[in-house]
């Protein structure tokens, strides 16, 4: 993703960024030719929503490694990647890409998370779809981080103050 200069259509540049502070971080562009910049400000649910995808924000450390995006993608493959009449047979096979094992030689297996109650399985099940991984990585992490064992009603509710829902 780029941002782009109205005025002079060239690619705004990373100027700053600042934070996490109190959970929210700022990111500031600026355009090569005019210098006009423009700046984003998360909240602390969207901050911990970037942090939980791997958004790194600004210039890579180092040159870009063949196919890398490819390779983190593979993984930690989604679980409804082959979901479908044709994907149930691939399920029953194995979970992930076929081809996930040639490209991610050495690759270690994602971390089991904690174990979830029923109710709180039940609660995450009304999260809209395509958020609910993301969601359920935040509220892992945040378990993890302060110190609960398992996933029950109580601690979704103290994940969710914290995350300012």
């Amino acid at each position: 993703m780029k941002f782009l200069c109205l005025d002079c259509d060239a690619p705004m540049k990373l100027h700053e960024t600042t934070g996490p502070d109190e959970g929210s971080l700022s990111v500031t562009f600026r355009c090569p030719e005019c210098g006009f910049r423009v700046a984003m400000l998360t909240n602390p649910f969207e901050t911990q929503m970037v942090k939980s995808l791997g958004v790194k924000v600004g210039a890579p450390a180092g040159p870009a490694q063949p196919f890398e995006q490819l390779r983190s993608a593979l993984a930690r493959p989604r679980p409804d990647a082959f979901a479908g009449a044709a994907g149930e047979a691939a399920a029953a096979a194995g979970p992930g890409c076929p081809f996930a094992a040639t490209v991610n030689e050495g690759a270690a297996a994602p971390p089991a998370g904690p174990p979830w109650t029923p109710e709180a399985e039940a609660r995450i099940e009304r999260i809209p779809a395509f958020i609910r991984p993301m969601a359920r990585r935040a509220i892992e992490r945040w378990a993890a981080e302060h110190g609960r064992a398992t996933i029950d009603a109580g601690v979704l509710d103290e994940a969710r103050g914290a995350f300012g829902m």
